[in-house]
C-alpha cells in the first residue's frame, strides 16, 4: 500500500504543514539501482578522531559529502572522546541527503575499563546521532578487529543498498581476504531461500540472483506455481517442500548434489493473539515454522556437510524478538530463539565447517501482511523509526546479500536490524 503521508510531505504544502505541527518529515530514501549504484554527493570524507583534517578545522565544509567515515579506533578514554565531537561537529550538517556516517570503533578491552567505557560510549553516540540527523541519512558503528576484513561491510554501509539500516553496531572479526567480481560477487555459488515464492523471500531470491547466485526457490507445495514462476525468471530452480517436515534437511541435501553455499531461512508465519486468548495450536504452529524448522534443517545440513566451505547461513529474526510485541508472544519467542541460535552456533559453525551464521531482524516492512494492518497501527509502525517510514522487502534482501557475500567471512554471529533504527528495542 502506498505511503501517502511520505508523498504528501514531499510537497510544498506538506512540508509547511508538517513543520508547523511538528510532525515527522520523512525523506525519500536513495536505494540502489543499476543506473544509480552510488550515493549522491561529493566524495566521502575520511577523518580520524583527534587528528584535524582540511575538512575538519572548525569551519563547515561547503561540499556535500556522500558519506563521512570517522576512525575512532584510537579512542581510549573520556578525554579522547572529545575528538569524536571535534571531527564530526563541523561536517555533519553538510552530509548529503540519504548520506552515510560510519564510525569505526575497536573491540572493548576487558583489561582496560577506561578504553571499554570510551568505546562503549561510541555506541550511545552513534545511535543518538542516527535519531537526530534526518534527511534520510544513516549512522552506524563498525567495531574492527581486522581492518583488512572490513571491505565488504564498508562497501555495503557506504552504498544505497543500506538505505534502511541505521543505528546498528556491527562487529567485524578476522578472515582471509577474498577477491571477487564486485558486480557479480555470488557467481558460481548456489543459494537456497525458504519461503521464497513471495514477499521478502522473493526479494531475497531476486537480489541473490542479481549478484550471480544460482537460486533454489523453496516454498510449501501450495505455492509451487509461484515458486516455479519466480525460479524460471531467475534462471534457478524450485523446490516444493514443507520446511517443517522432519526430513526436510535430508531432502534438501539430496536435491543439491553439489552442495549449498548460501542458506537463507526466511520462511515464517504469524498467528497473532494475546496470550490469554491463544490456543496451543497457534503457539505450536508458529514455533514450529519460525524456529524448530530452522534448527532441524540447519542441523541436518551441517551434519550432512551439505554446506560448502566459506558458506553462509542467514536467518530471519525480527525486532519483535528483540523488543517484544503485544499479541505476538509466540512470534516474539520464535524470533528471539533465532537470535539465540545465531549467537550460539556462529563460532562453532565457523570453526568446524567454515560457515558463518548471521541474522537479519526486519522492522516494519511494506508487504501484503503489513498492508492489512489497521490504518492507525500501520501509520505508527511506519513512523516509529529514525527514518519515519516503512522499509521495503529489497532492504532486507540487500542486507542478506551483504551477509552472503564471499568477502563477509569476518562478519559472524551478528543480528542486524533492518528497521530504519526503530524506536523500539535495543
Amino acid at each position: 500500500m502506498p505511503d501517502r503521508y511520505l508523498s504528501f510531505t514531499g510537497t510544498a504544502p506538506g512540508r509547511f504543514l508538517t513543520r508547523r505541527l511538528g510532525l515527522p518529515q520523512p525523506a525519500p530514501l536513495r536505494r540502489w539501482s543499476p543506473d544509480r549504484p552510488t550515493l549522491d554527493g561529493s566524495d566521502a570524507l575520511f577523518l580520524t578522531a583527534g587528528e584535524p583534517a582540511p575538512e575538519n578545522t572548525g569551519t563547515p565544509s561547503t561540499a556535500t559529502p556522500s558519506a563521512v567515515v570517522l576512525d575512532a579506533t584510537g579512542v581510549r578514554d573520556v578525554d579522547t572522546l572529545a575528538g569524536v565531537h571535534a571531527a564530526l561537529h563541523p561536517v555533519v550538517r553538510s552530509v548529503a541527503a540519504s548520506g552515510r556516517i560510519v564510525v569505526l570503533g575497536a573491540p572493548l578491552d576487558p583489561a582496560d575499563h577506561h578504553q571499554a567505557a570510551a568505546q562503549q560510549a561510541l555506541e550511545g553516540f552513534t545511535r543518538s546521532l542516527g535519531k537526530e540527523i534526518g534527511r534520510g541519512r544513516t549512522v552506524n558503528l563498525v567495531r574492527l578487529t581486522d581492518r583488512t576484513a572490513a571491505e565488504s561491510t564498508l562497501r555495503f554501509l557506504l552504498s544505497p543498498k543500506s538505505a534502511y539500516v541505521s543505528g546498528q553496531v556491527i562487529e567485524v572479526g578476522t578472515a582471509q581476504p577474498v577477491t571477487v567480481d564486485q558486480d557479480r560477487p555470488l557467481a558460481g555459488r548456489t543459494a537456497l531461500v525458504t519461503g521464497a515464492a513471495r514477499g521478502i523471500g522473493a526479494a531475497v531470491a531476486e537480489t541473490l540472483a542479481r549478484d550471480g547466485a544460482r537460486v533454489v526457490v523453496l516454498d510449501v507445495p501450495q505455492a509451487k506455481d509461484e515458486a516455479r514462476a519466480l525460479a524460471g525468471k531467475l534462471g534457478g530452480s524450485a523446490l516444493a517442500l514443507d520446511i517443517t517436515a522432519a526430513d526436510a534437511g535430508e531432502r534438501i541435501a539430496a536435491e543439491l548434489g553439489d552442495g549449498l553455499d548460501i542458506l537463507v531461512h526466511n520462511a515464517g508465519i504469524t498467528r497473532d493473539r494475546r496470550l490469554v486468548n491463544m490456543p496451543a495450536d497457534r503457539w505450536s504452529s508458529v514455533l514450529d515454522v519460525n524456529l524448530a524448522s530452522v534448527l532441524r534443517t540447519t542441523d541436518a545440513l551441517l551434519s550432512a556437510k551439505a554446506l560448502n566451505e566459506n558458506g553462509r547461513i542467514v536467518a530471519t529474526a525480527s525486532i519483535a524478538g528483540l523488543a517484544g510485541n503485544a499479541g505476538q508472544t509466540n512470534y516474539g519467542a520464535a524470533k528471539a530463539g533465532v537470535v539465540g541460535l545465531v549467537r550460539s552456533l556462529a563460532p562453532r559453525a565457523l570453526a568446524e565447517h567454515g560457515v558463518t551464521v548471521n541474522a537479519v531482524a526486519p522492522g516494519f516492512i511494506e508487504t501484503r501482511m503489513t498492508a492489512a494492518i489497521p490504518l492507525f497501527i500501520r501509520e505508527a509502525g511506519r513512523r516509529m523509526n529514525s527514518l519515519a517510514q516503512g522499509g521495503l522487502p529489497v532492504d532486507v534482501a540487500e542486507t542478506t546479500a551483504w551477509l552472503a557475500h564471499p568477502a563477509s567471512g569476518a562478519v559472524n554471529g551478528q543480528v542486524v536490524r533492518v528497521c530504519g533504527q526503530s524506536l523500539l528495542g535495543a
